[in-house]
């Protein structure tokens, strides 16, 4: 790191559990994050703040009017604008040290398996069960530990998936495909509170760089938020020995 770097991280370099060498390793991490809407614009401006060496932000939407009460990566002047062009822009803007890479499409398998298959970790920021899916399958294909997370309404929930642990379980074993629920449980239908979104963004901010700097212990089983009474509730999620996915 240079002068410039080291007073940008200054902050987190105080830290002991990061310190020099964990900010080197932020320095040097690859991080995909897909979607970059409510809970990506946090995780986009966050990581590329706290140092994470190259960020691929990966959505085909474009952003509209009524996303802006809560994706705050995008303003006015964004509407009509790629989402993850724009969370490019606004993350740029933060720290131009940031290599920012764009992908602006639907991620099928072959894709998924190309774009996790370059970084060190993926941030789950979508709304569909058919993504979250899609995205935990890949992660374990190629070994690579996923940070999930969702927002609705006014209940939130974090889960980190490493497969590298034997002892993980996978999003599969969490919701068993065809026991997800009801895939159209969207902001779009259901609503959500501006700040919930920022909360849980930032817990999956939080938890990425933890993963990739070695600070600290990995968030472990499921978390949910209720925003209404301000409760954090937290449950072991064993890995199922039957899951598609990750059993055998």
């Amino acid at each position: 790191m240079n002068d410039e770097a080291l007073l940008r991280y200054s902050r987190q370099i105080m830290l002991e559990a990061i310190d020099i060498e964990g900010q080197e390793r932020l320095l040097a991490s690859r991080v995909l994050v897909v979607g970059a809407g409510g809970l990506g614009s946090p995780v986009a401006l966050y990581l590329a703040a706290a140092g994470v060496g190259r960020l691929t932000l990966a959505d085909a939407d474009a952003v509209e009017l009524s996303n802006l009460q809560r994706q705050i990566a995008h303003g006015m002047t964004d509407l009509g604008r790629n989402k993850a062009q724009s969370a490019r822009d606004a993350a740029m803007a933060l720290n131009p040290g940031c290599e920012i890479r764009v992908i602006e499409a639907h991620l099928d398998e072959a894709a998924l398996d190309a774009a996790v298959g370059e970084v060190d970790l993926v941030l789950d920021c979508t709304d569909r069960f058919s993504s979250r899916y899609a995205i935990n399958a890949a992660c374990h294909r190629a070994g690579v530990p996923l940070v999930s997370g969702a927002a609705i309404r006014f209940s939130g929930q974090l889960a980190v998936f490493d497969p590298r642990d034997t002892a993980s379980p996978c999003y599969a074993c969490l919701y068993p495909p065809g026991e997800g629920g009801d895939e159209e449980l969207r902001c779009a239908e259901n609503g959500v509170v501006a700040p919930l979104v920022g909360l849980i963004g930032c817990f999956q901010a939080l938890e990425a760089v933890k993963l990739l700097s070695g600070a600290g212990i990995p968030h472990r089983g499921l978390s949910t938020f209720d925003g209404l009474s301000g409760q954090w509730r937290h449950y072991q999620v064993p890995r199922d020995p039957g899951c598609p996915v990750c059993a055998g």
